[in-house]
């Protein structure tokens, strides 16, 4: 069964340019990964600094693995500092 990720990133106040680089760079690297179906990066019209990725993905198993990826530990040491919220939900489509 597939699973779907909400994933919500708010900026630290100055940090938004860096902050939506950073995750910019995760998209075109992830899409190619094993088991994504759909990864895609937004941003909030209203304020620049709040991003959310709408994913989906073949089983928990690929995105776990994908979770654990050398570029997502990359994004992780490049924005230290710069991220003042992380919210994920794992969700399942019902309808």
């Amino acid at each position: 069964m597939a699973l779907t990720i909400l994933a919500q990133i708010t900026a630290a106040k100055g940090k938004e340019a860096l902050v939506r680089a950073e995750l910019e760079k995760l998209v075109p690297i992830t899409q190619a990964e094993a088991g994504c179906v759909q990864y895609d990066l937004h941003v909030d019209n209203e304020n620049p600094g709040f991003f959310v990725f709408y994913e989906t993905w073949e089983s928990r198993e690929l995105w776990q693995t994908h979770m654990n990826a050398a570029h997502l530990a990359a994004y992780m040491a490049a924005t230290e500092g710069a991220v003042d919220a992380f919210v994920l939900n794992e969700m399942t489509k019902i309808a």
